[in-house]
């Protein structure tokens, strides 16, 4: 009942009284017109029987006529309307005109105006009256009646008519563009509200601004932000127990360790428990791998909105991430190069940014093959900052590409990955207004990470 557009709604609620005011305005416009034609053709009429009228007269003791042409001067229109008349004395002795004019059932001193059809069918309107003629005391009574076809009558209905039938019409449209165009405007800032929240990430959860909102409105976005807020303290609590947990056991973790360090030191004869040592070494190593993971993405998650006048030298802090890695890449075989642009600033957070850059190139190192190849590119796009970092190895299927930017989704169990670097890395990305996608190599063989970052305000 309630379905389809709000604007659509509204536009008939107020147009629905508009055109029926409209309406009621062309029926009293159009019964004005008829009155008017009618008085003006009743009118004529009057006149012409009063003309002909006084032209009845005695002539040797008898009643006779001549019948003016001013009398039926009065009728001439471009409708070529017809004319009659009848002048007939006592005993239905016509004078003049024709004997099949109707009269009226009664027929007084006083003109009679009706309405009438003749044989034919066509209507006309006519008007009668009775003279009394006096001469040596003899009394004759002269009935005088004229009719006229309603073509002019018609016409002059439709030239009064029009002008207000076109102004009302003319009303009526100008009215239905101004009401959209009103509703449109004025439903602008319900676009504003559904635009700003369409172009949120999962993680924005600031609430919507209310301040050029309608009064009716703001209820509504107000119980939005309520929800919002809900929403936000509930992530927050989740995002606090994650970093809280990742804390706590960051301790006993590296306590686990050190003791599993100095145990696999001891000598020992006992094969079976140097393997289960070496198997709970590599546990243990995993499973510091994936809380500083699930640190780094609760602190990723939880930032603070990023400062457009914090600037990042993007090149150096490269350049430091790949001297961290350098060892991890000569133990895999693998070839680490830069390909840098000097002056490349960008706006951000320095710590969630250089954990970017180290999340992508520790994912190529895992996953490139031994004796492969891994580069980091950046170039200036307008406003942007692109990094790219390249490598030869087995690359992602388009299908899993965008999966792999789930948490712990991996698309390969050839290479040992906790499944939160790209996530890691999707979110900063986010944070910091920018972008990350994923691409093949040219030729197939490799995969390209594109992320885009915006540079320093003060940037040239």
């Amino acid at each position: 009942m309630f379905s389809g557009s709000l604007r659509g709604r509204l536009l008939w609620w107020l147009l629905l009284p508009l055109a029926a005011f409209v309406s009621i305005s062309v029926v009293i416009s159009y019964r004005f017109a008829q009155d008017t034609a009618d008085l003006v053709q009743d009118n004529a009429l009057l006149s012409s029987m009063r003309i002909i009228g006084e032209d009845v007269d005695w002539d040797n003791g008898s009643v006779s006529i001549q019948i003016p042409p001013a009398a039926l001067e009065l009728f001439e229109s471009p409708e070529q309307d017809t004319v009659f008349y009848r002048v007939e004395a006592s005993g239905h002795r016509l004078l003049a005109g024709i004997p099949d004019l109707p009269l009226p059932p009664h027929v007084s001193d006083s003109p009679t105006l009706y309405a009438t059809h003749f044989a034919d069918g066509r209507a006309a309107r006519a008007v009668a009256y009775a003279r009394q003629l006096y001469d040596s005391g003899h009394t004759e009574e002269v009935i005088v009646a004229v009719a006229k076809t309603e073509g002019s009558r018609d016409a002059m209905v439709w030239r009064l008519l029009r002008p207000q039938l076109s102004g009302e019409v003319l009303t009526l449209v100008l009215a239905m563009v101004f009401v959209y165009l009103g509703l449109t405007f004025e439903l602008l800032p319900l676009m504003k509200v559904k635009d700003d929240v369409a172009d949120r990430n999962a993680s924005q959860l600031e609430p919507i601004r209310v301040a050029r909102l309608h009064v009716e409105l703001r209820p509504i976005v107000e119980a939005i932000n309520q929800c919002i807020a809900r929403m936000g303290k509930q992530a927050a609590t989740q995002r606090q127990f994650i970093s809280d947990a990742a804390h706590q056991l960051r301790t006993p973790l590296a306590l686990l360790a050190a003791q599993i360090q100095f145990a696999r030191q001891r000598d020992s004869r006992d094969a079976p428990l140097a393997e289960a040592l070496a198997g709970m070494h590599k546990s243990s190593r995993k499973l510091t791998t994936l809380t500083n993971k699930l640190l780094l993405l609760a602190h990723a998650e939880s930032a603070a909105p990023v400062n457009e006048r914090e600037r990042i030298d993007l090149s150096a802090l490269i350049a430091g991430v790949l001297e961290e890695l350098i060892a991890f890449a000569q133990s895999r075989e693998i070839d680490l190069g830069a390909e840098l642009e000097d002056g490349l600033y960008v706006t951000g957070d320095e710590a969630l940014t250089a954990a970017l850059v180290t999340n992508l190139v520790d994912n190529a190192l895992r996953y490139t093959q031994a004796g492969g190849r891994v580069t980091v590119h950046t170039q200036r796009r307008e406003a942007m900052a692109i990094v790219r970092v390249i490598d030869n190895g087995p690359g992602i299927n388009a299908d899993a590409r965008e999966r792999v930017f789930e948490r712990f989704y991996r698309a390969s169990n050839h290479a040992e990955g906790t499944g939160l670097g790209l996530p890691i890395v999707r979110e900063i990305a986010h944070r910091q207004g920018g972008s990350v996608t994923l691409e093949s190599n040219e030729g197939g063989a490799g995969l390209v990470a594109t992320v885009e970052m915006r540079l320093w305000i003060g940037a040239s």
